[in-house]
């Protein structure tokens, strides 16, 4: 092993020494520009680094080897939430995470002590992380290298956001996004301990009325109104009656909570737990009816309004929970329910659906033998159905106005009518739990002033499209998720309070989050090498000058004038950019492609023109160790030194 070691350092020394790897614009040669997203540096490399490197290397390598000449750069992500709230926990003393620094890491004592200082922190990751990198040997131009955090890479990010902000892809306004409480910050995918890819669902808020208030459900299908046979409530679970903008509704005390940062006021008048009113009756809001209101133990308080309307004809989940109490009426004796009032509900079909009769889900629920409301084919039930009645369902006779049309065709203007009839409304919950890098659960704000990249912009989701269209995708499987993500990507809160970053040019109190300062830095890595062998400074790198590299826009004698940067390295640079771009294959993870990659599509067709859009992108799954993902805390995490 000692005889292969000195064989690797000989051959690493001697790459090293005649710079093998810096590559150069040569028209002789064709060329091949591979990239690799740049690792956070609030840890060391990792064995997950390794693997996905290792492929953009091998591919590098093998481009040399049939004569191309080949560009692989680095850099080091020093943005955002990751690193603020590494740094943080190490400022408070947090004994588990420092442990994990010096025994899993193999950070030395006397460095944790200088870690209550984020840049401190990351500049020792980054210089551990380059000597992991040179040790593996990856053919890397080192010249190009930098740190997201670089006085001149900011003033690239500044250009990038004053231009998408002139073509109105960067605007301000209000927009649920998931928040931590204790950053007063949106939470990007990259700043979270937990929760990645996780983004606010609406919800639409059905208002039943209750005495002098409203129980107010939740649901994603309210065109089901109409098959509405009773309401659930968790007995034991805290409720509350709160005013809400003026209104009185009964909801959990965690979702009054939730509904503080959305946007509105909220006064508590009373709580109570909800086996105080089951038994008791409520009005269906469009037809008038008495529904009784039942116990669920399903229902969990923590999720929307913990208030859950029933809809057994058509709702898996119902059906089976009406059956399971049915089953046993002793359950009900403390809430001074009979069992003929269970006996009297009955289901009411109200979706007309090809392959099914009256009842689909009862019917399903039979086909797969779901056998209560806790068993697993319940939820294979219930995608199935909810799919099938979506795509292709039709509203029945006993839905008003709305009977006849397709479920898919009439939802928008259903929501809207039952909104401008006052007895709907809307509300963010997330999906699941989100934790942030400070480790504090996260909750949904609808944010105001806030800064978004306009992801719904159709025209934008169009050329990402065509961008997506004449690339090659490794592997092709993965094609349909892009067109996925793209579809559904809406408004992304774009800029934070905290952590570190670029702050945007025009409003400095905000800093360009994380993954939204990583979209074309790869255009930065061909002119990097210039800007540090010339010795640029930050304030010399204006818009106009960026411009004229990568537009070719304005005269290079003017922005020489007016930046002190000679015309003939102004030409040296863009020539540099010409040579290089496109990028002929990205690759990365494929926990990036609901954010990064697409992302990284998305900021090239809006900055750059076609004949500069992306060729590839290679997506890897994920390292697994003994048949687990690699994590710290399941403590078979390997750092790539360690390896």
């Amino acid at each position: 092993m000692e005889f292969l070691k000195r064989i690797e350092e000989k051959w690493q020394k001697a790459w090293e020494q005649n710079h093998i790897f810096e590559a150069d614009p040569d028209p002789a040669k064709p060329k091949i520009f591979v990239t690799f997203p740049s690792p956070y540096m609030n840890g060391p490399l990792h064995l997950g680094h390794g693997f996905t490197a290792t492929r953009v290397d091998v591919y590098a390598r093998f481009k040399r080897m049939q004569g191309y000449n080949v560009l692989f750069p680095w850099a080091w992500h020093w943005t955002g939430g990751p690193l603020a709230g590494a740094s943080q926990r190490v400022r408070e003393g947090d004994q588990e995470f420092i442990k994990a620094l010096m025994e899993i890491d193999g950070v030395p004592k006397e460095e944790i002590e200088k870690f209550v200082d984020p840049v401190y922190m990351a500049s020792y990751y980054t210089r551990e992380g380059k000597i992991a990198a040179k040790k593996m040997g990856f053919s890397i131009d080192w010249r190009r290298e930098f740190h997201t955090t670089s006085p001149t890479y900011n003033k690239f990010i500044e250009w990038q956001y004053l231009r998408l902000r002139e073509k109105g892809y960067v605007t301000r306004g209000t927009h649920p996004v998931v928040w931590c409480p204790r950053c007063q910050s949106p939470t990007g995918d990259a700043d979270r301990q937990e929760g990645e890819g996780v983004s606010p669902e609406e919800y639409i808020l059905m208002k039943f009325p209750y005495e002098d208030a409203y129980l107010v459900a939740a649901t994603f299908r309210p065109e089901t109104i109409y098959g509405v046979t009773n309401l659930w409530l968790h007995p034991d679970a805290t409720y509350v009656k709160a005013k809400m903008n003026g209104e009185k509704w009964i909801i959990s005390r965690e979702a009054a909570e939730k509904l503080k940062n959305q946007a509105r006021r909220v006064e508590i008048i009373e709580e109570f737990k909800g086996k105080e009113i089951i038994g008791k009756y409520c009005k269906n809001p469009v037809n008038n009816k008495s529904l009784l209101i039942l116990p669920g133990w399903f229902v969990d308080p923590k999720q929307a309004t913990g208030v859950v309307y029933s809809v057994p004809a058509h709702a898996p989940y119902d059906w089976l929970a009406l059956k399971d109490l049915k089953e046993k009426p002793e359950t009900l004796k403390e809430y001074g329910i009979e069992p003929a009032q269970i006996e009297e509900i009955k289901p009411i079909s109200m979706i007309k659906v090809e392959g099914f009769g009256e009842y689909p889900a009862i019917e399903l629920v039979e086909k797969l033998g779901a056998k209560n409301q806790y068993d697993p084919k319940a939820e294979e039930a219930t995608k199935i159905l909810y799919k099938k009645e979506f795509h292709s369902g039709v509203l029945k006779e006993n839905c008003g106005e709305y009977a006849g049309k397709l479920v898919r065709e009439i939802k928008e203007k259903l929501i809207e009518d039952f909104r401008s009839e006052g007895i709907a409304d809307i509300m963010y919950d997330l999906p699941q739990r989100v934790v942030c890098r400070c480790l504090t659960e996260c909750t949904v704000k609808i944010l105001e002033d806030q800064w978004f990249l306009k992801y719904s912009d159709p025209e934008w989701k169009q050329k990402a499209k065509e961008a997506l269209s004449r690339m090659k995708i490794y592997p092709e499987t993965a094609r349909q998720w892009f067109l996925d993500v793209i579809d559904w990507l809406k408004e992304w809160a774009c800029a934070r309070k905290t952590g570190l970053g670029t702050p945007l040019p025009w409003n400095p109190e905000w800093i360009v989050e994380t993954l939204s300062d990583s979209t074309i830095y790869m255009a930065f890595y061909t002119i990097n090498k210039h800007i540090r062998q010339y010795g640029i400074k930050p304030e010399q790198l204006t818009p106009e000058l960026f411009d004229c590299i990568f537009y070719g826009k304005g005269e290079k004698a003017e922005i020489a004038t007016k930046t002190g940067i000679k015309p003939e390295i102004i030409e040296e640079m863009r020539k540099e950019f010409l040579y290089w771009y496109p990028v002929d294959m990205r690759n990365s993870a494929k926990e990036l492609v609901p954010n990064h990659l697409t992302f990284f599509i998305f900021h090239h067709v809006a900055l750059f023109p076609p004949e500069h859009w992306p060729k590839s992108i290679g997506v890897n799954g994920m390292l697994m160790i003994e048949g687990k993902k690699m994590s710290k805390s399941k403590g078979n995490f390997i750092t790539l030194r360690n390896a």
